[in-house]
C-alpha cells in the first residue's frame, strides 16, 4: 500500500507541474497574439518600394 501511496504522489505531481508549464505557455502564447495584433495594424506599416517589382528596360534603338 504504501508504494501505490507512492507512485500516486509522483503521478500527481508530475501532473501538477505539467498543468503548471501548460497554463504559463497558453498564457504567453494569448499575450504574444495581443501583442502581435497590436503590432500588425495598417497605420504601423511603411511602404518600401525595394519591395516592388522592378520595370523592364526600354528595348534599345534599332
Amino acid at each position: 500500500m504504501e508504494l501505490f501511496k507512492k507512485i500516486m504522489k509522483i503521478t500527481a505531481i508530475v501532473i501538477a507541474v505539467a498543468a503548471a508549464i501548460a497554463g504559463i505557455y497558453f498564457a504567453v502564447k494569448k499575450l504574444l497574439e495581443k501583442k502581435n495584433a497590436k503590432a500588425d495594424l495598417e497605420e504601423n506599416y511603411v511602404s518600401c518600394s525595394c519591395m516592388e517589382p522592378a520595370e523592364p528596360a526600354a528595348a534599345p534603338a534599332q
